[in-house]
């Protein structure tokens, strides 16, 4: 199937929306993108047309979404363009929207702290040791898929 990806450097416009839906979580908010250019008569730089997108992130993504963005925030969008025309109350309306796979703050514009959401389910927890796949040193009498040795203590300094 083709669709048009699509990836939006903006800022966030409107505080994130968040709902619990039948088919899962489900969050929007709106998206400010504004194109900047130099103009050479005055030296500097100069902001262009905004372009407002409403973006759309479900499942997990939408939990995160809604927990991690505020207005004002720079961020980066990754995800399918979806343009659509409306008629209502006789006049004609067109809306941009992007149905979001990956969102992400702007880097460029500051430090950000990553942490893991919590998982709806947990998963089982491995009752065996990661096998060592490196192949064994010369000499040493451990065969390779030996489980792997625990890492020593650190060392206390007194």
């Amino acid at each position: 199937m083709n669709e048009t990806m699509v990836c939006a450097v903006g800022r966030v416009a409107t505080q994130p929306v968040y709902r619990e839906m039948a088919s899962g979580p489900s969050a929007r908010f709106r998206l400010a993108v504004t194109a900047r250019y130099w103009d050479r008569e005055k030296n500097m730089w100069t902001d262009g047309h905004t372009n407002f997108f409403t973006v759309w992130a479900n499942r997990q993504l939408a939990t995160n979404t809604a927990a991690s963005l505020t207005v004002g925030e720079p961020v980066i969008v990754q995800g399918r363009l979806k343009v659509r025309t409306d008629v209502r109350e006789g006049q004609s309306w067109t809306s941009a929207d992007i149905d979001a796979v990956a969102i992400g703050h702007d880097l460029a514009w500051g430090t950000s702290a990553f942490r893991r959401g919590g998982k709806p389910e947990t998963a089982p927890v491995p009752t065996q040791l990661e096998p060592n796949w490196e192949t064994p040193q010369e000499g040493s009498s451990e065969p390779t898929g030996a489980p792997a040795q625990q890492p020593p203590e650190p060392a206390v300094l007194t």
